[in-house]
C-alpha cells in the first residue's frame, strides 16, 4: 500500500475535478512545480502530488499540505536502474492512479514520464501531460558501454510511453526535434514548446551587485555534463592573473552515474579554485552574493538555475548547448561559450573582470528578459490554456 498525507480540505471525489502531478524529486515539486499545482488549487482542482520519499521531506510536505495538496510517495528511485524495480514500480502507480482515480494526470523527467504515464494509461486517466525538461544521463554523453544499453532502453521506453500521452510539452526546440529524428514522437499528439519551467519574479527579485572583487557562481548538481570540470579548469586560468577573482560551486551530490565523486571537489577546494557549499535550499542568498552567474552545461531542458540567476539582475556565461543557448543573446544579457570550451570560458570570464561596466549593464538585460520571457505565471497560463482546451475538445 503506498503512503498517503492528506491536509485538512480533502474533497470528495463527486466534487472537484482531480490533478495528479508526479515528479523526480520531493523539492523539484515546490520549488518547480509549485506555482502550478497552486494555480489549479485555485481553479477548484483536487490536487494531488507525487515524488520519491516525498513523505520525508518534511519541508516540502508542510509547504505542499498547508496549501491543500494531498501528497504520496513514488514506489521509485530517481536514478535507480534496476529494471524490476521499475516494473514494479508500474503497477504500485497504477494501483495508485485507481485508487485517486485523477481526471489530468501531468509527469516530468524520464521516469515519471515513461512509468507515470504507462500506468496512467492502464488506470484509464483520462488526460495524460507529459512534460519534457530535458535529455539527462540516458541521452547525453558518449553512447559507449553502460550508457549506450541505457540509452537504448530509454528510447524505447519514451517512445511507447509518449503514444500514450494526450499532449506533449518540450521546453526547447532542439529536443524535440531529437525527438522527432529519434521516432519518437506520435504523429497523432499535439506537441508544444514552453520556455522552460519559469521563475518567480517576485520571489528572485533584482538585487544589487556586492563589492568587487569579481565574484563567478555555478549552481547544479554535481553532475559531469553540468559542465563543473570546465569551470573548475576555467578558474585554475583565470586565478593564474587575476588570484583575487573568487569562484564559487553550490549543490549536492547526486546519485546519478554521471556525479562526480566527493573527494574530486575537495582537491579542487584545497587547491584554492573554488568554495563548495554543497546543497543549500535557498539559493538566493548565493545568487545575490555572486557578480556573474555560469552554468557550461552540456545540454538542459532550459536551466532553471540560469532562469533565477537572470531575475535577481545577474549576467550569465553558458553554452551554446540546447536548452542553455534560449536564455542568453550573445553579448546583451551574457556569452555564450562551445560545449566543454575551457579557454572560451576563461575568457569569457576575464571579459567581466575587465571592464566592470558589463556585470551590471548585462544584468539588468537579465532582468528584463526574465520578466519579459520566463514569468512563471505566463509559462503556468500558456500550459494551462492548452491542457485544458485539449481536454475540453475531448470531452466533445
Amino acid at each position: 500500500m503506498l503512503d498517503v498525507a492528506t491536509s485538512s480540505c480533502f474533497r470528495q471525489k463527486s466534487g472537484p475535478m482531480v490533478f495528479l502531478i508526479l515528479g523526480s524529486s520531493s523539492s523539484s515539486l515546490v520549488n518547480f512545480r509549485g506555482q502550478l499545482l497552486l494555480d489549479l488549487a485555485h481553479r477548484g482542482y483536487e490536487v494531488h502530488a507525487c515524488a520519491p520519499e516525498l513523505l520525508r521531506d518534511k519541508a516540502a510536505l508542510d509547504w505542499l499540505v498547508s496549501n491543500g495538496i494531498i501528497c504520496h510517495n513514488a514506489p521509485y528511485n530517481r536514478a535507480g536502474l534496476n529494471p524490476f524495480h521499475d516494473i514494479r514500480a508500474f503497477f504500485q502507480l497504477k494501483e495508485l492512479f485507481c485508487k485517486v482515480k485523477p481526471q489530468l494526470f501531468l509527469a516530468y523527467t524520464i521516469k515519471p514520464v515513461i512509468w507515470g504515464t504507462l500506468a496512467a494509461a492502464a488506470a484509464q486517466v483520462e488526460m495524460r501531460v507529459s512534460l519534457i525538461t530535458g535529455l539527462g544521463y540516458a541521452f547525453t554523453g558518449t553512447p559507449s558501454g553502460k550508457r549506450r544499453i541505457i540509452q537504448f532502453i530509454a528510447r524505447k521506453l519514451y517512445a511507447t510511453a509518449l503514444k500514450r500521452s494526450n499532449i506533449i510539452f518540450f521546453q526547447n526546440n532542439d529536443d524535440k526535434n531529437d525527438f522527432n529524428r529519434l521516432k519518437l514522437l506520435p504523429k497523432d499528439v499535439p506537441v508544444h514548446i514552453v520556455n522552460g519551467s519559469g521563475v518567480d519574479v517576485d520571489k528572485f527579485p533584482d538585487t544589487p551587485l556586492p563589492p568587487q572583487p569579481v565574484s563567478f557562481l555555478l549552481i547544479a548538481r554535481m553532475l559531469g555534463d553540468k559542465g563543473i570540470r570546465e569551470f573548475v579548469d576555467a578558474a585554475r586560468i583565470v586565478k593564474k592573473k587575476y588570484p583575487h577573482v573568487k569562484f564559487h560551486l553550490v549543490g549536492g551530490l547526486d546519485s546519478n552515474p554521471d556525479s562526480l565523486k566527493q573527494h574530486e571537489i575537495e582537491a579542487w577546494c584545497h587547491e584554492g579554485l573554488i568554495k563548495w557549499h554543497g546543497h543549500q535550499a535557498d539559493v538566493r542568498p548565493f545568487i545575490q552574493s555572486c557578480h556573474v552567474f555560469v552554468l557550461p552545461s552540456y545540454r538542459e531542458g532550459t536551466p532553471r538555475s540560469v532562469l533565477e540567476a537572470m531575475s535577481m539582475g545577474r549576467a550569465i556565461i553558458t553554452t551554446d548547448a540546447p536548452g542553455c543557448r534560449e536564455t542568453v543573446i550573445d553579448g546583451d544579457n551574457g556569452y555564450r561559450v562551445l560545449v566543454k570550451a575551457v579557454e572560451p570560458l576563461a575568457l569569457a570570464m576575464q571579459k567581466f573582470i575587465e571592464d566592470p561596466e558589463l556585470i551590471e549593464v548585462m544584468g539588468r538585460r537579465s532582468r528584463t528578459i526574465a520578466v519579459e520571457k520566463y514569468d512563471v505565471m505566463k509559462i503556468n497560463q500558456i500550459m494551462l490554456t492548452n491542457i485544458l482546451s485539449l481536454q475540453k475538445c475531448e470531452e466533445e
